[in-house]
């Protein structure tokens, strides 16, 4: 058993981060979604340096776990480890391998709770792309990769909106020309014309819902803080709605 409140009234130390480390991969959603989660995050900017890349190395690792809640609990420790300053580029490649490539993208699960790995992925998929020493170029090419992967799974727990608002995010860093701020694009636009009549593939839809969230946030400007705080724009605000726009109308030539 864990002594929830002994962990949570005392500091960090390399044994406590363990214990609920671990706590983070349960199958059971209280103690891993209720416990274990706020209470690595609340640590993170406690850690030293050292402490911060050896929880990382661990988070990063678990992309390749059996367990599905310990591989989508995983980007949500992992993205608070980067805002923070900590960052490892095989951090990323682990998540660049994993994050097109999952398959069960459910929501929340009756026994297991919230898995939620596309949102999930998003808050780490935003980190990234906030971070310096990553290419923006990279998160993008990504995210549009999780939108055109294969899928049974209509998305309806809002990830349209988390992975919109990651990209948004990805998209106000300064170094990106226009050129490569819509290059991502393409990709979707091209997988659009293949399109036939008949129902709507769920990948589709969810791509479709997500660009929306996009255009609506280059439109606006974007919170990194979801509520209050500073507007970013985006640099290239009109090419980026203009391309969206131009992709949307591949598969949904109603609007314009």
């Amino acid at each position: 058993m864990t002594d929830w409140d002994l962990l949570e009234a005392a500091a960090p130390s390399a044994e406590s981060v363990a214990v609920v480390s671990a706590a983070l991969r349960s199958p059971d959603p209280v103690e891993r979604d209720e416990r274990a989660y706020p209470l690595l995050a609340r640590w993170v900017p406690e850690l030293a340096p050292e402490a911060r890349l050896a929880l990382g190395d661990e988070l990063a690792g678990r992309f390749d776990d059996p367990e599905v809640q310990a591989r989508t609990f995983a980007p949500l420790v992992l993205a608070k480890l980067v805002r923070a300053g900590a960052y490892r580029p095989q951090w990323l490649a682990a998540f660049g391998r994993w994050y097109p490539a999952e398959t069960d993208l459910r929501g929340w699960d009756p026994a297991l709770g919230w898995l939620h790995a596309v949102a999930h992925g998003a808050d780490l998929l935003r980190a990234f792309g906030e971070h310096p020493e990553v290419d923006p170029a990279e998160p993008l090419a990504l995210g549009a990769a999780r939108l055109l992967a294969p899928t049974d799974q209509v998305w309806d727990a809002m990830e349209d909106d988390r992975l919109g608002f990651a990209l948004a995010l990805t998209l106000t860093r300064g170094e990106l020309t226009e050129g490569r701020a819509v290059a991502w694009l393409d990709r979707i636009a091209e997988v659009f014309a293949t399109g036939e009549p008949g129902p709507m593939p769920p990948f589709a839809s969810n791509t479709l819902r997500t660009l929306r969230v996009l255009y609506l946030l280059a439109d606006r400007g974007v919170r990194p803080d979801w509520v209050g705080g500073e507007v970013r724009a985006l640099p290239h605000r009109e090419a980026v709605k203009q391309r969206i726009a131009e992709v949307l109308a591949v598969a949904a030539p109603y609007p314009g």
